[in-house]
């Protein structure tokens, strides 16, 4: 048996690294050097090639270097019957939490805006807050965070999944209640999961029904937004920014508009990054129940995405 680690671009020596420590016995193949597929049966993959998984007639678990799945549930050809696991990490829940809490305070506190001042010399004391009303699209483990610290800094939230929810802590809005969800923010905070029902969301339809001027941060996937929609929309005054950490295509284009937006700030994907040290023992325990006939971690179900 055998572990292959799929992921084209991004280094996997930390992941071998820990790997090899907690389980030095293990086998691991690295794309493209997959020496012997046949003798692999876990993979561990990030934005893998489409189809490649094909290639391992012995495969019985493919796990998520990260928390999101997208990347494996668009490949069409992993067999139905085949477990999807993905990490969940206190560690990242805790970064991303405090990278969209640094976005609300910007907009909150007009940071942007104080800067462009001090760059023009101009001593400004007017309207120094925009006062905030957060709401969050995905309340998973990350969503749900995010709304509690805010929540804690005294800042009205209001969360919107795409399922009923009961007792739940905040006010909460399903996908038919968009348009009431939207009438009661003015920063709007994407965390959904991709699947086909969200890809695209993010477009100037939504945008249109969103209070005027209207704070967009979005830190799920970059296929969530509509982006020559949001130039539009930005254009017509239904939204007034956006902090965005991810795109359609990464890296983003040297020659994509949105690197001369002022009204948007962008990142390269960095609001939640996997810690090998963390993760990889996830990686490991779901192997070891795989083999002990144990329920696995973190298993992801493929008609919600997650």
């Amino acid at each position: 048996m055998s572990l292959a680690i799929i992921c084209p671009g991004k280094d996997p020596s930390p992941w071998i690294e820990v790997i090899q420590r907690e389980k030095p016995d293990l086998k691991i193949q690295i794309y493209p050097e997959l020496s012997d597929p046949d003798s692999v049966e876990v993979v561990l993959v990030w934005q893998h090639p489409e189809g490649i998984l094909s290639n391992f007639k012995n495969l019985k678990l493919v796990s998520s270097m990260g928390a999101g799945v997208d990347h494996i549930l668009r490949d069409k050809s992993i067999a139905n019957d085949l477990p999807i696991v993905r990490i969940v990490d206190d560690r990242l829940t805790w970064s991303m939490t405090n990278y969209v809490v640094m976005g609300v305070l910007n907009f909150h506190r007009q940071l942007v805006r104080y800067q462009a001042d001090q760059k023009r010399k101009v001593w400004d004391m007017s309207n120094p807050e925009i006062p905030v009303k957060v709401g969050v699209m995905g309340v998973g483990a990350l969503g749900y965070d995010v709304l509690e610290k805010l929540d804690y800094m005294g800042f009205p939230v209001f969360g919107l999944g795409f399922s009923e929810k009961s007792a739940f802590k905040f006010p909460y809005f399903t996908k038919n209640k968009i348009d009431d969800f939207l009438s009661q923010i003015n920063v709007l905070v994407c965390l959904l999961p991709l699947t086909p029902d969200t890809e695209g969301i993010l477009n100037l339809e939504l945008f249109g029904k969103c209070q005027p001027g209207t704070f967009l941060i979005n830190v799920a996937r970059g296929k969530h937004l509509v982006e020559k929609d949001l130039m539009i929309a930005l254009d017509e005054g239904l939204i007034s920014g956006a902090l965005l950490d991810v795109y359609q295509t990464e890296p983003l284009p040297k020659d994509h508009p949105f690197w001369e937006e002022e009204r948007i700030m962008l990142t390269p994907h960095i609001a939640s990054v996997t810690n090998p040290e963390a993760a990889a023992p996830q990686v490991l325990e779901n192997i070891r129940r795989l083999y002990a006939n144990e329920n696995l971690l973190n298993v992801v179900n493929r008609t919600r995405g997650y």
